[in-house]
């Protein structure tokens, strides 16, 4: 199973922004992200160190909460 991780864009450089995500802060290529319009404060869901797509600050959330879900001990 593949999962794409939301995360905050910090800062943009060329095709590489800073991202962060619970903590964690990782470059991400944009490179295949070229023809949309990002910018830093947007949110992205990054898969393999590539950012695949843009999505909501709520959309963001809304998988952060799941993903919690699925690593808590009790189910």
């Amino acid at each position: 199973m593949c999962l794409g991780i939301p995360m905050k864009i910090k800062s943009i450089d060329g095709f590489t922004a800073l991202c962060k995500a619970k903590g964690v802060e990782r470059d991400v290529s944009l490179f295949m992200m070229q023809e949309d319009k990002l910018e830093a404060g947007d949110f992205i869901v990054v898969h393999t160190g590539y950012a695949i797509q843009k999505i909501t600050a709520q959309e963001a959330k809304v998988a952060w909460d799941l993903y919690d879900l699925m690593l808590k001990d009790d189910v």
